[in-house]
């Protein structure tokens, strides 16, 4: 696991550095308004993948159990079908979004690519998946700088357009490979399969959907009460902590596989339990680094409209902490099928966060978000976290390194000098 995990951590570090150059470039070349729109459609785009995820999410723990085919022509189905339904519903029903056509496309290419993503995962096969993350972000960056460097086309629509193609070329380029990897008997649309992927998927995707909109819901009562602007200024302190949990995903994705692949109960909590302290500490130390980052640094690399985000950052840093932690939990628990609590701690913390927007965030704007999601986070955090330590060993002190890790590290150090 150790190799396996720095391996994944690297390729997070490298998405990260990725994400981060995407994130400067649009708030240099469209300011707080635009990078605000691409917020809203990215959040859009992520919502509709919730809805996607009820089938595609599930591919993951059902590949050992049902033929590849059977899964992924479900999959793929389905995928179409919710990326198309659902964006009409959302532009004619809901609220109109930036440009239909692209969240239509933008939500199947990424479900059909995601889809095969869980494949790998599913198979354990975790250099594919490190692979295809690090693309998404690399692939994007260089088709956005030729599309406004080489060829002109410096409108906000050069974002949507180029991450088009990025999504289209990498699901063709997974697709070939997954075919020459698999064996692919004759696709037959099974009852069993279908009944088996949907009693799983909604369940997940249920918590994950509520979780997301605990992580989310704030961009859209900024953009309500304080204007699209406002999102953007908002979007660069999230994005930086979204960059803090690339430790947490790692691992979660990791203990995720392995634990649905294991049929020893106490190896799965004894590998959670390890997962916790290195996810605690870790994120600790970022967050404590960051924090370290004189405020004008942020005006210098993204814009004078951006001044308030490291305020921003460190009211949400107490619920930064709490997510890297419950992201590993909630992994060990997918990975043994309890799903209720893993609903019932979104619930909690969604019921939170809309009831506390509607009066904090028309008078406190962004502060106020801050303050609501952090709270949230922590909250919800905090159920996952008792249930795990109500059910396993787990004890709180397990979150601190032993005497025997602080030796390791020291030893370490003295062999480098």
């Amino acid at each position: 696991m150790q190799k396996t995990f720095i391996h994944t951590f690297l390729s997070r570090a490298l998405i990260l550095v990725l994400n981060f150059g995407i994130i400067i470039f649009a708030t240099n070349v469209w300011g707080s308004q635009g990078k605000g729109s691409i917020s809203m459609l990215i959040a859009d785009l992520s919502i509709i993948g919730f809805f996607s995820n009820v089938f595609v999410g599930s591919i993951t723990y059902l590949t050992s159990r049902y033929k590849t085919a059977d899964i992924l022509g479900v999959a793929y189905i389905w995928s179409i079908v919710v990326g198309i339904s659902i964006p009409l519903v959302v532009h004619f029903s809901i609220r109109p979004v930036y440009d239909l056509s692209y969240l239509v496309l933008l939500s199947v290419l990424f479900s059909l690519l995601t889809a095969n993503i869980n494949y790998f995962i599913g198979k354990q096969d975790i250099p594919k998946f490190n692979l295809y993350t690090i693309l998404q972000q690399g692939v994007h960056l260089v088709f956005l700088l030729a599309a406004v460097y080489i060829f002109g086309f410096d409108s906000l629509d050069a974002y949507f357009i180029t991450l088009m193609a990025c999504y289209g070329t990498l699901f063709l380029v997974s697709t070939l490979q997954l075919y020459k990897s698999a064996q692919f008997p004759e696709f037959s649309l099974s009852g069993t399969v279908i009944r088996s992927m949907f009693s799983y998927g909604w369940k997940t995707q249920l918590s994950a959907l509520m979780q997301f909109m605990n992580y989310r819901l704030s961009f859209y009562f900024l953009e309500v009460y304080r204007g699209i602007a406002s999102v953007g200024v908002f979007s660069i302190g999230v994005a930086l902590s979204e960059g803090i949990w690339a430790v947490s995903r790692s691992l979660s994705t990791i203990l995720y596989a392995k634990v649905v692949n294991s049929s020893d109960h106490l190896e799965s909590v004894d590998t959670a339990k390890v997962s916790i302290k290195l996810s605690f500490l870790v994120t600790l130390f970022f967050i404590l680094i960051i924090l370290c980052v004189p405020a004008n640094v942020y005006t210098l690399v993204f814009g004078a409209a951006f001044h308030q985000t490291k305020l921003i950052f460190m009211l949400l840093s107490p619920g930064i902490l709490a997510i890297a932690v419950s992201n590993i939990i909630g992994s060990y628990f997918a990975g043994v099928n309890r799903l209720r609590i893993l609903n019932v701690k979104s619930l909690v913390g969604l019921v939170f966060t809309v009831f506390s927007s509607v009066f904090i965030i028309p008078e406190w704007g962004i502060i106020g978000a801050c303050v609501v999601t952090a709270v949230s986070y922590c909250l919800s955090s905090g159920i996952l976290f008792w249930q795990f330590y109500k059910t396993t060993t787990f004890k709180v002190t397990d979150l601190l390194p032993t005497k025997h890790e602080l030796t390791l590290v020291r030893q370490l150090f003295r062999t480098r000098k």
